[in-house]
């Protein structure tokens, strides 16, 4: 039986506008740019004001927050609105500028590459084989991954031309094309099952009788899991060598590419790729100055052409189709106040940002020294801007900051804080940097245990537990003492 009733509830959902505010703050510089490109296609009421920066446009802080571009969105209908706007353009305009608008241009970073596919197909039709063979080679070849290597098992791939491909053929002869045919292609290891099959692969390339070489392919084939797990006295012991012939036998090793398919990509290479800059920091006379890359901070304005279009289409009211004509264009028209608006939002919230860090971090900016970083939390920012901490992480979020001291990833001057023996808080980036200070300095014979530098740093005044060791260890991609092992 159905019953009516009345149930109170309070809720909270986000304006479309505010939601595509929040994806404007995520987006880092090259990301911005296309979606500014985007919405310049799509609306043709939105124009990008091509101008000359000044070169004063920054000359103190304060000029960084000026906000030029407050236009609202109208709700209403009114074509008055738009035909005796006599709003002043700057009004309708969003406009930033830093001194780096020659230094990043929209040059191409990417240049079209041949992939590793067709550089393995070109050689094998180069080979005298059967056509079958030939395509139970290309289809091999296109199973091996971006690395070189073949994951798949043979098993998997001999069902799959069954079905796919209509070939019937054996585990055993798809076996011998790959050994006999893809194995020997170039680049040398590729095609390998697996790391150890891909290095010697490589090594037996090389025909040569030095004894280094001939060591390395005998420790490659039968002493591997002896190597990965840096066991030298096993092997010392096994071949009855010195150290310094497993030495020149490591050595050939490290020559070796575990990766033979890195040189090559799916789809492009890239060349002379370069980190763009989200900010710009200056330090002058004490003083750290933030500003936007200008190509987060366009100049944008609501187009007169199409203001005009709609004051000839509003001289006919009774046209319906001119009616829905103007009705378009308002639309047009209002998303594109609203977008200039956004835009202003975006870099207000980026700019009140990178203030508020700069502040936090002053001492940091003007030194460089990565021990005189604070302990910073997200919540640290929000409490200085007002803003909140999913705000914040959005600003952070995958951008970087072009200062004295070179490219800065936002998110590595956050950290979390302990307080060592004096009482004092530190960050855990300068112990983190202390951990490896005392790593790299220690007898790699004899490298130190978890343990080993649970008492160093503690001498040093940070008390801390071996499993946070342990993490901060991970973190730093630094492995366990047993895989430190050098000879």
């Amino acid at each position: 039986m159905l019953k009516q009733h009345l149930q109170l509830k309070l809720g909270q959902k986000l304006a479309p506008q505010q939601i595509q505010l929040m994806k404007l703050i995520q987006l880092h510089t090259l990301e911005f740019e296309e979606e500014l490109e985007r919405e310049l296609e799509e609306n043709p009421a939105l124009e990008i004001v091509k101008e000359d920066p000044k070169e004063d446009d920054f000359s103190s802080l304060e000029d960084a927050y000026q906000d030029e571009g407050t236009a609202s969105i109208e709700t209403d209908f009114d074509v008055n609105d738009y035909i005796y706007d006599d709003e002043p353009n700057y009004k309708t305009a969003s406009s930033n500028y830093s001194p780096d608008d020659e230094e990043f241009d929209n040059e191409s970073l990417l240049t079209e590459g041949q992939s590793l596919y067709d550089y393995l197909l070109e050689q094998i039709r180069l080979i005298n084989i059967s056509d079958e063979d030939e395509k139970i080679a290309e289809y091999v070849i296109g199973n091996l991954d971006t690395d070189g290597y073949l994951r798949r098992e043979i098993k998997a791939i001999v069902d799959d031309l069954a079905f796919s491909q209509g070939i019937y053929t054996t585990k055993e002869k798809v076996d011998d094309i790959l050994e006999n045919y893809i194995q020997k292609l170039d680049p040398p290891g590729v095609g390998a099952r697996g790391l150890q099959e891909c290095l010697l692969l490589q090594i037996e390339k090389k025909v040569s009788s030095d004894k280094a070489v001939s060591l390395a392919a005998n420790i490659l084939r039968y002493q591997f899991d002896a190597l990965t797990n840096k066991h030298y006295n096993k092997i010392i012991q096994k071949y009855d060598i010195e150290e310094e012939d497993l030495k020149d036998a490591l050595d050939e090793i490290s020559k070796l590419s575990p990766k033979v398919g890195g040189n090559f990509d799916t789809q492009t290479i890239t060349i002379n790729q370069e980190i763009i800059p989200d900010f710009v920091i200056q330090v002058k006379d004490g003083m750290v100055i933030p500003m936007l890359n200008s190509k987060n901070a366009p100049t944008l304005r609501v187009s007169e052409e199409y203001k005009d279009i709609l004051t000839t289409y509003s001289h006919d009211k009774n046209s319906s189709e001119h009616k829905q004509a103007a009705l378009f264009i308002k639309q047009k028209l209002d998303a594109a106040k609203w977008y200039i608006d956004a835009i202003n939002q975006r870099q207000n919230t980026l700019l009140q940002t990178i203030t508020a860090i700069v502040k936090f971090q002053k001492e940091y900016f003007i030194t460089g020294d990565e021990k005189s970083l604070r302990p910073m939390i997200l919540k640290d920012i929000a409490d200085i801007t007002g803003f909140d901490i999913s705000t914040i992480s959005r600003v952070v979020k995958s951008k970087y900051a072009d200062t004295s001291n070179g490219i800065l990833y936002l998110k590595d001057l956050f950290s979390d804080s302990l307080t060592n023996d004096d009482g004092e808080e530190v960050s855990t980036k300068e112990i983190k940097m202390h951990l490896q200070e005392v790593i790299s300095k220690e007898n790699k014979r004899k490298p130190l245990t978890d343990d080993a530098l649970v008492v160093i740093l503690k001498e040093q005044g940070y008390n801390i537990a071996r499993r946070t060791i342990a993490k901060y260890r991970e973190q730093l991609n630094i492995p366990v003492a047993r895989l430190r092992k050098e000879l």
